[in-house]
């Protein structure tokens, strides 16, 4: 990483900033160019491994790539707000993040682990059995593919202008 002062390291301060990501950004191995696919998604936890969960159609494009090459990266943010000014260096215009990205090892999920899939991805976003929100519908599950993203690598940084002192560029 060059901006080792935003680097990221203790592993509780990362699971909690991609706890906060709405989005996880997946690139998948193309011919040419990767090919991306922003994916809404669940995290799962461990104690020696972290997996990101994501659901979808039975076909298409990524289902494709994967059947050829299942290794992944990842990237997911949050931004956080847009600071103007002389405190953050010559362009005077800069954006305070949180960022998260990995690389991974992508795989269906058994057709016995893909209701825990599912529920784990609506508790990444607060909807919680009980809540009156919450529906699901176990006749659907059969009907969709859950992918499991094994993580093997994570590195994370954070843009803070408080924090961080304006340091020239050469």
């Amino acid at each position: 990483m060059r901006r080792i002062d935003r680097e990221i390291t203790d592993l509780n301060d990362i699971i909690r900033i991609m706890k906060d990501c709405k989005v996880c950004h997946v690139a998948f191995h193309d011919e040419e160019y990767p090919y991306v696919v922003p994916m809404t998604f669940g995290l799962e936890v461990k104690a020696d491994e972290i997996n990101i969960y994501f659901h979808g159609a039975k076909v298409g494009k990524k289902h494709d790539l994967i059947r050829r090459n299942n290794k992944v990266s990842f990237v997911m943010e949050n931004i956080c707000s847009i600071v103007t000014g002389p405190q953050v260096g010559e362009c005077e215009c800069t954006m305070e993040f949180e960022s998260v990205m990995g690389t991974g090892i992508i795989e269906y999920v058994p057709e016995e682990r893909k209701t825990m899939a599912l529920q784990t991805m609506l508790t990444q976003y607060g909807v919680k059995e009980g809540k009156a929100d919450y529906h699901f519908h176990c006749e659907v599950v059969p009907k969709i593919h859950l992918l499991c993203l094994r993580i093997n690598s994570l590195s994370a940084k954070r843009r803070d202008v408080a924090e961080q002192k304006y340091i020239p560029q050469k």
